[in-house]
């Protein structure tokens, strides 16, 4: 494997930092290569705000589902899903007095731009990740700053046409004992990879699917918690929960607000 490959291969999730702050220079390559990441017809349809308040930080480790380690982390960005830049700049330029001119329908960001906007912010994200990941630092993505957003558009003072999609945290690995970079498991190949087309998933594709995780966590209990299988776990755990509740509720807040209704 060549040295970009490993970094992806090795790369874990860290949620425990040294107290060091990040050096300026890693800070400014980390955003310099982000700048790079792929970006839909060159818009760069995102926006990152770093986020260096203390106070701020301490709101959000209590918004983004009750997670101190945000407090402590060294450097934190949200990503933002930015239409606001494109559409204030058509104003700037009296687009609407063009479309007159031309024939063009004019017209306000809608669910597609969003959907784009939030694909462009993913992928600088990422890009930051990977670059962190190469210079030794260690990251974590935030979903849970879908939450709240009243709270969060008060914070950042964020405009109609923001989304706040992901947020990460950055620092470099606490040092510790044992195995410190226990990687994560991820489904096999061929429940994921298909050619042509979708495939759908059996019973028996998902218990063979499930079957490592199912003795991990199972350990021979035949419930955890009233859960008979993984999937009953996982919705407790995570679909069903009362933190994604919350996140489509405050989801539905964004999208009513970005679509003016």
């Amino acid at each position: 494997m060549n040295p970009t490959i490993d970094t992806i291969m090795n790369r874990r999730s860290v949620r425990s930092y040294d107290k060091r702050p990040l050096e300026e220079t890693d800070k400014e390559a980390i955003i310099n290569a982000t700048l790079r990441a792929p970006t839909a017809g060159n818009l760069m349809l995102y926006t990152i705000i770093e986020v260096n308040d203390t106070e701020k930080k301490k709101t959000l480790a209590r918004t983004c589902d009750n997670q101190p380690f945000i407090a402590a982390a060294p450097w934190v960005l949200l990503f933002l899903a930015d239409y606001q830049r494109w559409h204030d700049y058509f104003l700037a330029c009296d687009v609407e007095k063009f479309c007159a001119r031309t024939g063009l329908t004019p017209r306000l960001p809608a669910e597609g731009d969003l959907m784009l906007a939030c694909c462009d912010a993913v992928i600088a994200a990422q890009t930051a990740v990977i670059a962190a990941e190469s210079l030794g630092i260690g990251s974590c993505y935030i979903g849970d700053i879908m939450e709240n957003y009243e709270a969060h558009q008060s914070l950042f003072d964020l405009p109609r046409y923001t989304f706040p999609i992901c947020m990460l945290c950055f620092g470099y690995p606490e040092a510790k004992t044992g195995n410190a970079h226990k990687l994560t498991s991820r489904f096999e190949r061929k429940f994921v990879v298909f050619e042509d087309g979708y495939k759908r998933l059996t019973a028996g594709d998902f218990d063979e699917m499930f079957k490592g995780e199912t003795t991990a966590r199972f350990k021979g209990r035949t419930e955890i918690e009233g859960a008979e299988n993984i999937g009953q776990h996982t919705y407790r755990r995570k679909f069903g929960a009362d933190f994604s509740i919350e996140m489509n509720r405050s989801v539905q807040a964004i999208m009513k607000n970005w679509k003016g209704a």
